[in-house]
């Protein structure tokens, strides 16, 4: 019985040895574990966990691996890309960032977002092959003028995580005191501008009577004094409240237990929060931007507002039990990016990569598109 190593914990596997190892390379590992990137490197560790074909390692010293898949940006990340090449491996770049959703982040970023983006395409350009989660992203690249095969693959959710617990949906109506009757609209992310924080701020400013939460953490240090003050400062309403990271059941309670997952944010590639509110069975209203165009439906699976009036008015109804519930429609959307699939795709991936050939892509039932692969992979 063959074993997977992942990050100090051992996946056993039923079959023979794999036809390919592959190095996930994340830098700065710590430092990123509250981000999007630090979500996308677990989930793609369990996606690739049960794939029986591939090896993985997140040694950065292995050198018996035949592709890197490599995840971040920084100096470390670039000599990964040449010591590979120079060791004649195959490079996967995965996309998360892009210079749109760079914009509108921390302190100075839009001064600096040209340059990044040159930056961003010369890293990208050193890969043989880019994995990005949407087709908006996937869009997004080829404009940058990257020709080299660029697959959009879901950043995934494990459906099993979001299922519906009453113990800790009591968890989190404990942690925050809430009260029968009382209306909860939630959030997740990055103290950026660019996550719509400032519309969902107001919105909160207009309705006292409602309980706001906006989960995640960010360094204060990064951010513009506009931000800080608003978040650190206190001038904020008191029914908004900043409860920092949280994990485990506290967090998962309120995905379950909320009375709506807002999401305002400008700018995404994917928006892995929006996976877990959809796995969740949580209402989803979203800001209506190109790249929920091909799997997020208004009316269908999920709502969409245009801008902050549209964004009360929706809100107002959907808590007033006036808008149709979607969360089932929304769950199958959900269930179409389960890590389970996510694993097979990434390993359809590696294998076109290591044999030079390019994968043909059909659109699922959602609008995503997948590739169009064979399931008996030799």
């Amino acid at each position: 019985m063959k074993k997977s190593v992942i990050s100090n914990v051992s996946y056993a596997t039923p079959l023979g040895e794999a036809n390919l190892k592959v190095l996930l390379y994340f830098e700065n590992q710590k430092l990123i574990a509250k981000s999007g990137i630090g979500r996308a490197m677990r989930l793609q560790q369990e996606a690739l966990a049960p794939i029986d074909d591939v090896e993985v390692t997140t040694d950065p010293k292995c050198t018996d691996y035949d592709i890197l898949h490599i995840n971040t940006y920084g100096v470390k990340s670039m000599y990964m890309v040449k010591k590979a090449h120079k060791m004649g491996k195959k490079v996967v770049y995965h996309a998360h960032s892009t210079y749109e959703d760079f914009r509108n982040s921390f302190f100075a970023s839009n001064l600096i977002a040209p340059l990044y983006k040159k930056y961003l395409v010369a890293l990208y350009g050193q890969a043989d092959a880019l994995i990005t989660p949407t087709p908006y992203s996937k869009s997004l690249l080829e404009n940058y003028g990257l020709t080299q095969p660029i697959y959009p693959v879901s950043n995934g959710i494990r459906l099993s995580k979001y299922a519906n617990d009453p113990k800790k949906i009591q968890a989190y109506k404990d942690y925050f005191n809430i009260q029968p009757g009382q209306k909860v609209v939630m959030s997740v992310g990055l103290f950026f501008e660019r996550k719509g924080i400032f519309d969902f701020v107001e919105l909160a400013k207009r309705h006292p009577e409602i309980t706001f939460i906006w989960f995640g953490h960010t360094n204060p240090t990064i951010l513009p004094r506009k931000i800080c003050r608003v978040v650190f400062g206190g001038e904020h309403p008191n029914n908004l409240i900043f409860p920092g990271y949280l994990s485990g059941d506290v967090i998962l309670g309120a995905f379950a237990g909320a009375d709506l997952f807002l999401y305002p944010s400008y700018e995404e590639t994917e928006g892995i929060v929006v996976l877990e509110a959809l796995a969740s069975k949580q209402r989803l209203l979203v800001r209506d931007i190109p790249v929920y165009d091909s799997w997020l439906k208004d009316g269908v699976n999920s709502y969409k507002a245009e801008d902050l009036e549209d964004f009360d008015r929706q809100m107002v109804a959907i808590l007033a039990g006036e808008k149709s519930d979607l969360t089932q429609a929304g769950f199958q959307v959900a269930q179409e990016r389960d890590l389970n699939r996510v694993g097979e795709i990434l390993a359809e991936v590696y294998q076109a990569v290591l044999e030079n050939r390019a994968l043909s892509f059909n659109a699922d039932q959602d609008g995503a598109l997948v590739p169009a692969w064979s399931t008996n992979r030799s």
